[in-house]
């Protein structure tokens, strides 16, 4: 197997006897706005039979020419394709599409985003860039993958970013190591629907397919199958989409649709090749003999159902792999399957049957999943900090299972999510009153609930996320202000955590010892009680340790940010890094006096504090960055020795600056927000396995102390602290030993794991017993309480409405004229 090259794309073509097709895609893959040496073009000469191979040989030298011996498909030949190539990514393109500039760089950007987008769905249009062929999925209940609008003219309104099932085969991307994980695409569909299975897949492990726009490709629309008869490809697409829904579908999903599906392809068949299924009564007296003339579509769709009984062993062995190993429930994932209730084929008798099938078995009834609203304070975008990462991970979390909106108090970029984003501002409480209107349980840190009467007073769920003890934190952030404010905001602090913790059903904190903590505010407020206490002795259902978490893989470098880069600072110097802000309760003035003194031995040690002006503009630069750079300017360290951030460093560029340091440093002062805190920067040492030199009386210096992971000093102890720098910066024995060290504590600090109590809650989510007994709240158990509706009939004139409505709103008045144009025609033939 060829080696990875990072960073490089292999666009991968299959060629069918369409070679003048494939010349002329290539010519514009030469177009493309990026690099020609991060681009790798591999053709598979899919056994045409003719010169195919000598004429894209000598037309196109510089691509990777691979030929197979046989036809394999669509499937079989991207598969081969793939395993030729050497790229980080792979970049699908039909051989009659054309790229536009813009095709590659667009999705790489995108991939950039986050490593949980395993693939990029482009936008296609026709060749002339009139007509959509690409610009979204749907999944109908019975397993058919399709693209809404196909063929439609182009809607208005601008394109957004979003997550999809699935995208087209003619033009998408995919991580190499996702592509590979997930077996590629499965080849015994050859063609048709190996796309939609793939998205279907790669979205049940965990990763995101998103849709681009900006990712742009033009394709011709061949209709390849026309020379072989339509009712292969009717085959062809019935009996794949039967792999697809059994392979895909969990048990109780399946139980439910596979017996419908399983009719309804025979209903469609029997409709496809107009037959009369009473003519065997016996009462209407046919002809007996034994033949009779039968279409070839009916016959298509009888001998795909028999192919699939056929393909059973095989098939039940991919099903068990995936369903075993997926992460991602079917409720969850409905929500990317659009219009479920679509059915697929315009005649009478079969729509008359395909009603009695939906009404029988329910298969267009939307599963019940919970509705989650997560409230942070913080802004949502490239620069983020603690609260906003930290509901950020929790969202993606919850999603998997649970319909989510993250709502910033504080704005958000235009990012792409596999949840809702809304922006509520403080006091908009009616736009606050419509999100907690419909949703089932609640998630929030700070001061939502001081800010909006809809949250104070509402009847759902309340999980209250108080890992930040705030009053604690004013004890310090308040004392530079005056005796009057500053017992104000103790006290105005402490007022807004009661209030929480007299109104929550669940609490999360950051450590034991927070929540030992909280254990005695909860008890002096009375929230430990009987009723609490009956059924959870231990109260680990009332308030859980969630601690901040970190992602599993530490990424490579993608751009070096101060060494060799920053003036000052050298390639080859020692850096300790200050991840994080700069806050008041901190102790970075000893930091520096210790780094002033190693630097009269050592001088190539310097010092960088990470962020200095908090990405909240609602938090105010503090007094400590200042007496800090003045300190070290007295000193004579400053910008030679002890370097200081102006801004605040992108969340997804925080791994190069890690990636940089020899070691990551915290101080801090002896007091009570000391002893209850959750120095979340220690986890980006721990991600980016940093041996650290700490200040102890934290939970992290005891973790630290305990583990091996690195030095912990006493408080404001200038000689300790130069010498626990210069042992975690030259003694590299030791250094190499916290390093191994750290490899092994940090899974138990990995997203997954610490979330772990907090999606357990909400996948089975309850009022506190003691607020239910009290009257305060009506038990509530989420989703289970709401109702679905009846389906009714969708065929006839309130159908027509519905649709009048959709194809308006997503394709504008164009649209809605070709589509009533289309229908009538098929009315009056």
């Amino acid at each position: 197997m060829p080696p990875r090259q990072p960073g490089l794309v292999s666009v991968v073509l299959v060629n069918f006897r369409g070679t003048d097709d494939t010349l002329e895609a290539i010519k514009h893959l030469g177009l493309l706005d990026w690099p020609a040496d991060r681009l790798e073009i591999v053709v598979v000469e899919n056994a045409s039979g003719d010169d195919s191979a000598a004429r894209i040989r000598a037309g196109a030298p510089h691509v990777k020419l691979v030929e197979s011996k046989s036809n394999l498909g669509f499937a079989g030949g991207c598969n081969l394709g793939v395993k030729a190539s050497t790229g980080e990514y792979i970049a699908l393109l039909n051989n009659d599409a054309k790229p536009d500039a813009g095709w590659v760089r667009a999705a790489v950007d995108r991939f950039a985003e986050s490593p949980s987008v395993g693939a990029v769905a482009s936008r296609v249009l026709d060749w002339d860039g009139k007509l959509v062929d690409y610009i979204g999925s749907a999944m109908t209940w019975f397993g058919q993958g399709y693209k809404p609008l196909t063929a439609q003219p182009v809607p208005n309104q601008p394109d957004r970013v979003h997550d999809v099932l699935f995208g087209t085969g003619s033009a998408m991307f995919v991580r190499r190591d996702v592509y590979d994980a997930l077996g590629g695409f499965d080849e015994r569909y050859f063609m048709f629907f190996e796309d939609v299975d793939l998205g279907w897949r790669l979205n049940l492990a965990g990763y995101r397919f998103v849709y681009e726009p900006a990712s742009l490709a033009y394709h011709k629309h061949h209709a390849s199958m026309s020379a072989f008869g339509s009712f292969k490809e009717s085959y062809l697409l019935e009996r794949n989409a039967l792999f697809t829904q059994y392979k895909n579908l969990g048990d109780e999903a399946l139980a439910e649709a596979l017996p419908a599906t399983l009719a309804l392809g025979i209903r469609r068949a029997v409709a496809r090749g107009e037959l009369d299924s009473t003519a065997f009564d016996l009462r209407k007296g046919a002809d007996d003999g034994p033949t009779m003339e039968v279409s070839k579509q009916t016959i298509a769709g009888v001998f795909a159902i028999d192919q699939f009984v056929e393909q059973l062993p095989s098939l039940q062995k991919s099903r068990a792999e995936i369903q075993a190993s997926r992460v991602v429930s079917d409720n969850r994932l409905w929500t990317l399957f659009g219009d479920t209730d679509a059915p697929s084929f315009q005649n009478d008798h079969y729509l008359e049957g395909y009603d009695n099938l939906v009404n029988a078995f329910a298969v267009t009834q939307p599963p019940q999943v919970n509705r989650v609203l997560i409230i942070t304070g913080d802004p949502l975008g490239a620069k983020m900090a603690g609260p906003a990462i930290r509901a950020w991970n929790m969202a993606e979390a919850l999603a998997k299972d649970n319909l989510v909106t993250l709502v910033t108090l504080a704005g958000a970029e235009d990012l792409s999510a596999p949840f809702a984003i809304a922006h509520v501002r403080p006091g908009d409480d009616r736009a606050m009153k419509k999100l907690e209107r419909e949703s089932d349980v609640i998630v929030f840190q700070g001061l939502a609930m001081a800010l909006f009467e809809s949250l104070r007073k509402s009847d759902k769920i309340i999980v209250a996320d108080i890992y930040d003890p705030m009053h604690l934190e004013q004890l310090e952030q308040g004392r530079e202000q005056g005796a009057v404010q500053w017992e104000k905001q103790v006290g105005d602090a402490t007022e807004v955590l009661n209030e929480q913790l007299l109104r929550g059903d669940f609490f999360l904190c950051a450590s034991e010892r927070q929540r030992h903590f909280y254990l005695g505010q909860l008890a002096a407020l009375g929230r430990i009680n009987p009723a609490n206490y009956a059924d959870d002795p231990d109260l680990t259902k009332l308030i859980s340790v969630v601690p901040f978490g970190l992602n599993p893989e530490f990424p490579a470098q993608t751009k070096p940010v101060l060494k060799g880069v920053l003036p000052g600072i050298g390639a080859d110097d020692k850096l300790l890094l200050w991840s994080g802000g700069l806050y008041n309760w901190f102790d970075p003035k000893t930091l520096i006096r210790a780094v002033a003194r190693l630097s009269e031995t050592h001088d190539n040690v310097r010092l960088f504090f990470q962020g200095t002006k908090h990405p909240h503009p609602g938090v105010p630069e503090m007094g400590i960055v200042a007496e800090s750079r003045a300190l070290a300017k007295e000193l004579g360290v400053l910008d030679s020795a002890v370097f200081f951030n102006d801004s605040w460093v992108d969340y997804a560029e925080r791994h190069n600056y890690l990636g940089e340091a020899d070691a990551g440093v915290s101080t801090h002062y002896d007091h009570v927000e000391t002893t209850f805190s959750f120095r979340t920067r220690i986890l980006d040492y721990l991600w980016a396995s940093l041996p650290m030199v700490v200040t102890e009386g934290d939970h992290f210096a005891e973790l630290i102390a305990a583990e091996k992971l690195g030095v912990v000093v006493p408080p404001t102890d200038e000689i300790a602290l130069a010498d626990a720098l210069e042992k975690v910066l030259f003694d590299e024995k030791f250094a190499a030993s916290t390093r191994r060290n750290i490899s092994r504590v940090r899974k138990q600090y990995e997203w997954q794991s610490v979330l772990a109590p907090l999606v357990d809650f909400v996948a089975a989510p309850s009022h506190a017993a003691d607020l239910v007994a009290s009257g305060a709240v009506r038990a509530s158990s989420g989703a289970a309480e709401r109702r679905v509706a009846p389906r009714t009939r969708k065929h006839g004139l309130r159908h027509d409405v519905s649709l009048f409505v959709h194809y308006m709103r997503t394709g504008g008045p164009q649209v809605v004229a070709k589509k009533v144009k289309s229908r009538l025609g098929r009315r009056f033939k």
